[in-house]
């Protein structure tokens, strides 16, 4: 999946994908997210980290199965931080969305995902 990680987070929280303006934020949150899934266990046993647009998820893993956990958490989680929602019930929501990838996600990584 040679899909660019930055450009897919981009589409996901409803910004240009080819519009660079808010790269430099963007790959902070997204770092700040693959960080937190190192620490529940997913991932690449040395961390991952993105620079900018030509990353891929197939760099983060070939295993299409936990990407459909992983990309829609890491969305969450910038779109949280970059855009968060001023209706209290619509950030409660997605927050209990994040607390149940993370929970998911660490059962994964506890069943021996590390590449």
């Amino acid at each position: 999946m040679n899909e660019s990680i930055l450009k897919s987070i981009k589409k996901a929280i409803g910004l240009d994908p080819d519009s660079s303006d808010f790269d430099d934020d963007l790959v902070i949150f997204i770092n700040s997210a693959f960080f937190n899934l190192r620490q529940l266990g997913v991932g690449p046993s040395e961390g991952y980290s993105i620079t900018g647009i030509e990353d891929t998820w197939s760099e983060f893993t070939d295993d299409d199965q936990l990407l459909t956990g992983v990309k829609p958490y890491i969305q969450q989680k910038v779109r949280l931080q970059f855009d968060p929602p001023t209706n209290s019930f619509l950030e409660q929501s997605i927050r209990k969305n994040i607390e149940e990838y993370e929970w998911r996600l660490n059962i994964q990584g506890e069943g021996g995902f590390n590449e």
